[in-house]
């Protein structure tokens, strides 16, 4: 017997695509919209991993999982997950996703959309889901429909699995019912038509033909319809299960074509059985495959995950048996998951199933049940980190364009203006730091895995939350001080003009001037750094974030508690601080000066006090006069002097009359004398001026 096996047998790139991500996304929290594959065994094989399959996207919980299979969704859906926080996977066919991009345009321009297809197929369903409003679906040559297109402004658009016979057909009518006034696109996917040219032209050559695939796999069905016009055996098998060597013995010459949803393990599974009851004789189509029975590697790829039956435990790990293997694989104790592995505790084991991922595939085939474990904690991470969880990695190196790390099987990539605010010259000082990132894009592919990320981001938004905190702080503050208030505050740290105080957290600023009322030199002179005091607020200033607040406002003047000290005829000690024409200050206390005039100073007259002071010497006198509330004090040094012997008044000379009077020098009027000269003596000889009116005069 002669098997010949169509070439584009097997799944199509839109498929294998949506079943490799089904087996390798992380099961938990995911779910599909309705049945991936028109395939029972795989099907069953996704639903073993803990994947739930769901007729109606409400019955998938918010922030769940959804994987959007080959045939695609509607707009709906989409919508709909956004609202609901649900990350959709999205396995849609690009045929599938061509033709709907063709009707969503098109029906955003008001055009009538026409989909060829079956009207249950989910397909279908999904294409009519793009159009903004009323679609209709054709489904025969003859089907009644067609009329609603005249005299319409239409878009025609076609299943990407559809019959070309049938949509031919079809078309011929429309064009019939509406001439030029419809555009047609031809949307069946290239590979449809292929394996339909080979199905059509293998059943002309062959004897008997068998179609594989799910009896509920519409281009499966299409298959079965074109190997019946043209060979009169056909047999239509779901599974090898259904597959009667008997009934196909008689025949030399025997064809095979599969839908592409149908996986190449079920068309070796009948070969298989064909191998073993029959003389076959392979085509060159499917010489590799038959030759490669015996190790089953031809289908087997680095990282897949494979069902595996245990069938033997030794020393050495557990052998094993893959689909299509005719011999065991051994299964590396090492690489199996168990906390300690001992052949005894497989013993009962055997005939289980166990999940395995395949490390190498040939030379020989290594597999590994731990790693599966490590890879699903992976891909958890990536999960996170692809929802923007933060991650830590180490600097391993750098390049021209940023820094890089890995992350288990992922390597990390940090562009140079991602690493932080601001550029970055020497890159080299990052090798061996951690790096706080967060991810910009993850790519995987059989060939990479990389994250691209950021550190940059992380830092700004800390920075954006700072600032976002300090504002909120900020606007309290100044919500609830007040001029005049009376607070408590922390001094952090002083300069040569202050001190910055925190109150509340917010920096204000104590000048040196608001310290003491007789001054001071430096500020720690009057407070101590760590230290907290009650302070009084001088002045707000909101636009500009700027509180001034003063510390000697809550202490006492000194002129306020003279009173209570001194009384006029008291004798004090004080130190000469200022030497005026006038007369001098005395600094009794910080902040309480008195004045003893140039006229009580000596019981002589003196030309200036100079000549009997200096400035630092400190002097004993006497309170003439005290008047707190206009802070003066009058004093006198020679009150406490004893009384000089009284002087003679000389008598006129002979000879002196009036004339010889009149020719002296005339003295000087007092209106025209120096301002420096300025004295004032009255009865007692007390000064009446005061320290302010005295510097007024001088001025």
């Amino acid at each position: 017997m002669k098997v010949t096996v169509a070439p584009s047998s097997g799944f199509c790139r839109g498929v294998s695509n949506a079943v490799d991500t089904a087996m390798r996304i992380d099961p938990h929290g995911t779910y599909i919209l309705g049945e991936l594959i028109h395939n029972p065994v795989v099907t069953e094989q996704i639903a073993r991993r803990g994947i739930r399959t769901v007729d109606d996207i409400g019955e998938v919980p918010d922030g769940a999982t959804l994987i959007l299979r080959s045939h695609g969704a509607g707009k709906a859906v989409y919508e709909e997950c956004n609202v609901r926080n649900i990350r959709i996977v999205d396995c849609t066919c690009p045929f599938v996703k061509r033709t709907q991009n063709i009707v969503r345009e098109y029906s955003e321009e008001g055009r009538q959309i026409a989909v060829i297809g079956e009207r249950k197929h989910p397909e279908v369903a999904g294409i009519c889901g793009w159009c903004d409003g009323d679609s209709i679906v054709l489904d025969g040559e003859d089907d009644p429909q067609i009329r609603l297109l005249q005299g319409k402004n239409a878009v025609v658009v076609v299943q990407t699995t559809y019959s070309e016979q049938k949509f031919e057909k079809i078309i011929k009518n429309i064009k019939k019912v509406c001439g030029k006034t419809v555009e047609i696109f031809k949307t069946i996917c290239y590979t449809t038509n292929k394996r339909q040219s080979e199905a059509a032209e293998l059943s002309e050559k062959c004897d008997a033909m068998l179609v594989i695939g799910g009896l509920n796999s519409s281009n499966t069905n299409k298959l079965y319809d074109i190997c019946r016009e043209h060979c009169k055996n056909v047999f239509r098998l779901a599974s090898a299960d259904e597959f009667d060597v008997d009934k196909i013995k008689k025949f030399k010459n025997v064809g095979i074509v599969s839908g592409a949803s149908t996986p190449h393990t079920q068309t070796q599974e009948v070969l298989f059985k064909m191998e073993n009851n029959t003389e076959v004789k392979a085509t060159n189509e499917m010489e590799n495959v038959v030759a490669q029975m015996d190790n089953g590697q031809s289908k087997l790829k680095k990282g897949q995950l494979v069902t595996a039956i245990i069938s033997s435990a030794s020393d050495e790990g557990v052998a094993v048996l893959l689909p299509f293997f005719k011999k065991e694989i051994l299964l590396d104790k090492d690489e199996i998951e168990c906390e300690e592995y001992k052949k005894e505790d497989f013993a009962g084991k055997i005939g289980d199933e166990i999940e395995v991922m395949v490390v190498s595939p040939a030379n020989p085939v290594k597999l590994s049940q731990k790693i599966i474990a490590q890879m699903k904690e992976e891909e958890g991470k990536i999960e996170a980190i692809s929802n923007g969880e933060e991650f830590d990695v180490t600097c391993t190196g750098f390049n021209k364009g940023g820094l890089t790390a890995s992350m288990g099987t992922y390597s990390v990539f940090v562009p140079a203006k991602e690493i932080r605010m601001g550029y970055v010259k020497e890159l080299d000082k990052y090798v061996g730091k951690k790096l706080r990132l967060k991810a910009l894009e993850i790519k995987k592919s059989d060939r990479k895995k990389e994250i691209i990320a950021s550190q940059r981001v992380i830092l700004e938004e800390e920075k954006a939350a700072r600032d976002q905190a300090k504002a909120e702080k900020e606007a309290e503050f100044f919500a609830n001080v007040h001029v005049g208030d009376v607070v408590e505050g922390k001094v952090e740290r002083v300069t040569n003009f202050g001190a910055f105080v925190s109150v509340n957290g917010f920096d204000c600023l104590a000048h040196i001037s608001d310290l003491s009322w007789s001054g001071v030199k430096n500020v720690t002179d009057v407070l101590e750094i760590g230290k907290k005091y009650e302070f009084k607020v001088l002045k707000v200033d909101e636009e500009n974030k700027k509180v001034s607040i003063g510390y000697k406002q809550l202490q006492p003047q000194p002129w306020d508690l003279v009173a209570d000290k001194y009384a006029e005829g008291d004798v004090v000690h004080g130190k000469v601080v200022r030497i005026v024409p006038f007369g001098a200050f005395v600094e009794i206390e910080n902040g309480v000066d008195g004045l003893v005039h140039v006229s009580q100073i000596s019981h002589e007259w003196l030309e200036n006090p100079t000549s009997v002071l200096t400035i630092g010497e400190e002097i004993d006198a006497k309170i003439l006069v005290l008047d707190p509330a206009n802070k003066k004090m009058t004093l006198s040094i020679k009150a406490l002097l004893p009384e000089p012997e009284v002087t003679k008044v000389r008598p006129r000379r002979e000879g002196e009359d009036k004339g010889e009077r009149k020719n002296r020098k005339p003295r000087q009027s007092r209106d025209n004398r120096d301002e420096d000269e300025f004295r004032e003596w009255s009865e007692g000889g007390l000064g009446g001026a005061s320290i302010a009116e005295m510097l007024q005069n001088k001025n």
